[in-house]
Formats: structure tokens, sequence, C-alpha cells
């Protein structure tokens, strides 16, 4: 079995109201690049939620890393800043406007975690289940809408649930 490479992405900056917007942007086009149209939504969700705990809570600076790794068939989003204080799951009442980040995370997400960075911070991460490959690739036909092209039946390469297989093409970087 031939397994692919991890595809991997990293964004370095200060966790302003105003970059969040932009990193969940590249998050997104970073997902579409990968055919994992999919996990935007909640991977936006779940980037945006750390971003904002980062703002919100970190001392001493806002500086912060977002990494994207997709490894097999696991996407994980990590938000890595430099206040070692680790956060926790808070239970807020029914009026209050903050303090929902982390629980929406569990939500959301396959997994969540929190691991310290030997005192020079720490490290939030989610998981999300990637898609299978077949539900990302949709099939697109060589030669156009209205032709299957010119091909022996024979020759044909069929899926496991037995429906021909379509000639394709990705860029997976």
């Amino acid at each position: 079995m031939i397994s692919e490479p991890s595809r991997h992405c990293t964004v370095e900056l200060q966790a302003l109201p105003s970059r969040i917007g932009q990193v969940r942007r590249i998050i997104s086009a970073q997902l579409r690049y990968w055919h994992l149209d999919p996990l935007i939504d909640q991977a936006a969700l779940g980037v945006t939620e750390l971003l904002t705990n980062v703002h919100r809570h970190a001392q001493p600076d806002k500086s912060c890393t977002v990494e994207v790794e997709l490894l097999l068939e696991r996407l994980t989003v990590s938000v890595h800043d430099h206040d070692p204080r680790l956060p926790t799951v808070r239970e807020p009442s029914a009026s209050s406007t903050s303090g929902r980040g982390l629980a929406l995370i569990a939500a959301v997400s396959e997994s969540w975690g929190v691991r310290p960075r030997g005192g020079a911070g720490k490290v939030v991460w989610f998981t999300l289940p990637a898609p299978p490959r077949s539900a990302v690739l949709a099939p697109h036909p060589v030669y156009g809408a209205t032709t299957d092209g010119p091909f022996e039946l024979d020759s044909v390469i069929y899926l496991e649930s037995g429906t021909p297989a379509a000639a394709r093409s990705a860029v997976f970087g």
C-alpha cells in the first residue's frame, strides 16, 4: 500500500480580530486546494474559536502559530501560543456572552486537546476525519460532459462499488 505524504500548512500571526478573518480565509483556501471542501466550515469555526481564545486570554503576547496537517485520513488543526496557562472548559450561564469556545470545538470535532510546551506556552488542537477520497474528488469526463471517450469497455477500471472509474487528475500539495 502506498500512502500519501502528509500535507502541512503553517501561519504565524498576532491574534488580533482583523487577523482572525484572514487566517480563516487562508485555512479555507488551503482545504479547497487539498480538495477537502467538506471540512472547511468545521475547520474555520474551530480555528476562529482557538484564535479568539489567544486574543482574549494569552499572555505575555498575542503571537501564535496555526498549523493544519492532513495525515492519512485525519486533519489536525492546532494553535501554539506563548501562554503556559492551560484552558478549561467552562459551563457558562444562559446569559453569558462568552465561555463556549472549547465546548463548541468539542462538539464539532472528532477529538481535541491541550498540551504544554515545556514552559514556552501550549498547543490547543482538534481533529476532523477527512472524507473518503472518492467523495472528495468528483469524477470528471475526459472529453467533455456528453462523451465517455474512446475507451474499450474491457479497459475500464471499476471501483469496488462496481461502477466505472472516471479518468481524472488532481494536484495534492
